[in-house]
């Protein structure tokens, strides 16, 4: 049977952003190719609120899609068009910034923040459409029991469950997976054509065929097909350490357009991005009004 194999193991760093929070960067500027169409992925961890109270104040996107899941922890958003609400444990927040929106996302107090904020890169021709939110709650996700493994399907199909998105301009698959000490877990669900990584945000894992070299959390595992393979769906085979392993497995097809990133603004070129800066100056940037 033929398998995906671990090619890249990304650690990520230590960062500050928004009005102070601590968090680990994983994904950014320089993990775009492998990545497409993923752009960022930032990882939070802490029991201290002085780690992340002061949250991320009103700010502009265009461009992009964020993710934001929590599997602990409590998350206050709103934005320009009026949308407001909370996700807390094992919620999401699902935001379409498309043409151009000023949200803002405030952390509040809690005994842990444990969750990751993802961002999507936008199809260039889906980049200015109108803004939407999603909040997805714990009951609208497809939870899967098996053998030692808990998988909880946020996006794209699971053993014939539906996630709770469809994905409008990119169609993510977005599992959390959860395995018992020692347990191996194999997927092949997902076509080689496609960019596939897993996070691990707790615990330890184990890939490849000798399933012994185990990684530790807050690292994001590139997982390549075979080019060599026969196959359309190579398989994936993980082991889960002595404390178990709970890790994220994210893929979506890649854009492989030009990507021309400014901040909380991605475009394709860097004309685009002159012009949603300077319609941020005269503000003419919100493009749909309440």
């Amino acid at each position: 049977m033929s398998k995906r194999n671990c090619t890249q193991i990304v650690r990520g760093q230590n960062a500050i952003d928004g009005a102070g929070v601590h968090l680990r960067r994983v994904l950014g500027l320089k993990t775009v190719k492998d990545f497409d169409p993923f752009l960022m992925l930032d990882g939070f961890d802490s029991t201290n609120p002085e780690d992340y109270i002061r949250g991320f104040p009103r700010h502009p996107h265009r461009g992009i899609e964020t993710v934001t899941y929590l599997l602990q922890g409590e998350i206050e958003h709103g934005d320009s068009l009026g949308n407001n609400g909370v996700i807390r444990d094992l919620q999401c927040q699902w935001m379409t910034a498309g043409s151009g929106i000023i949200h803002q996302e405030m952390p509040q107090a809690s005994e842990r923040l444990l969750g990751c904020q993802l961002w999507v890169n936008l199809p260039k021709k889906d980049k200015m459409t109108q803004p939407a939110y999603r909040d997805i709650k714990q009951e609208d996700v497809s939870v899967v029991q098996e053998l030692g493994a808990t998988v909880r399907v946020l996006s794209g199909n699971y053993r014939d469950n539906l996630g709770a998105v469809k994905g409008e301009y990119v169609k993510v698959q977005y599992l959390d997976i959860s395995l018992e000490p020692n347990i191996v877990w194999s997927y092949r669900e997902t076509p080689n054509d496609q960019t596939l990584f897993l996070y691990l945000i707790e615990g330890t894992l184990a890939t490849d065929d000798t399933l012994a070299n185990f990684e530790k959390n807050a690292c994001a595992i590139l997982m390549s097909a075979s080019t060599s393979s026969n196959s359309d769906h190579d398989e994936i085979l993980v082991k889960a350490g002595s404390e178990g392993a709970r890790f994220f497995l994210i893929a979506a097809r890649p854009l492989k357009e030009p990507v021309a990133w400014g901040g909380p603004i991605v475009m394709n070129t860097e004309e685009e991005l002159d012009e949603a800066f300077r319609e941020l100056d005269n503000n003419t940037f919100i493009k749909y009004k309440r």
